[in-house]
């Protein structure tokens, strides 16, 4: 008999929607006269998000925008904002991602599961979506669930290190045919790695299934950029990305202002 609980998409909760933006520096043209500056890199407070200028450094482009916002047409009035402006003619795009911050909850999914199973019910009958719906609320209000969410912009942490990945599909390696349980255990054993660079990395995760090619974007945030290199190579060695991650390009440098990312 087919496993009732095989094969389910984990719950997941989103926050706020994030761009990340990779350009070039086209050093032919001059830069326009007048100051470099945009209110989209001003601080914000409270709810409306942030943006973040980056100078990449060992990358074939230049710089790196990063905007976190609450709705997706913000984003929207993110891209416009910054097109309209004279000093944005000198960047020619290379890649953009968009994804939302997401926390997924493997191991609350597995459990109701397991739970709807054993009362002789099934996932995704009306007893079993009720209590989802219910822990779902509570999850909500967790803080470490809320900084997965609402990620600050870290302090003492100007490197930056952003990818994007994927889970492997192939015949005999393919996450998403993985029992829930299974997918549970091992991205439990995953954020056991990660944990251990809590006050030396923060980690912003943020889902794109639907928005791009790649299922999920990483953003680094660090004060030693070696930790980079450090807390990949450890989680590679998870069975959760040893045997089904995918990785995109790297992209690695330094935030600042924007008159410094854009040199002048």
């Amino acid at each position: 008999m087919k496993d009732q609980t095989a094969e389910m998409p984990p719950e997941t909760l989103e926050g706020w929607y994030a761009l990340h933006q990779i350009f070039r520096i086209d050093r032919e043209r001059n830069m326009p006269a007048g100051n470099v500056d945009s209110d989209v890199f001003g601080r914000r407070e409270g709810n409306d998000g942030w943006s973040e200028a980056v100078t990449l450094i060992g990358s074939t482009s230049d710089v790196m925008f990063m905007h976190f916002r609450p709705t997706l047409d913000a984003i929207g009035e993110v891209q416009r904002e910054l097109a309209s402006q004279p000093w944005m003619r000198r960047l020619e795009p290379t890649y953009s991602f968009l994804s939302v911050t997401e926390a997924g909850l493997y191991h609350m999914t597995a459990k109701l599961a397991e739970e709807a199973v054993a009362r002789g019910g099934a996932p995704g009958d009306a007893e079993h979506v009720a209590a989802v719906k219910a822990k779902a609320a509570t999850e909500v209000d967790n803080p470490y669930v809320r900084r997965r969410l609402y990620p600050q912009r870290p302090e003492a942490m100007p490197y930056v290190s952003f990818y994007p990945m994927s889970k492997r599909r192939a015949v005999g390696q393919n996450w998403y045919s993985l029992p829930i349980a299974e997918r549970s255990r091992l991205m439990h054993e995953h954020g056991l790695s990660g944990r251990r660079y809590a006050g030396r990395v923060q980690q912003v995760i943020s889902g794109a299934i639907g928005f791009d090619a790649w299922e999920w974007g990483v953003t680094l945030f660090a004060g030693d950029p070696l930790d980079f290199k450090k807390i990949v190579s450890e989680l590679r060695f998870d069975v959760a990305s040893a045997e089904y991650g995918e990785f995109g390009p790297f992209y690695v440098g330094k935030a600042g202002t924007l008159a410094e990312v854009l040199g002048g």
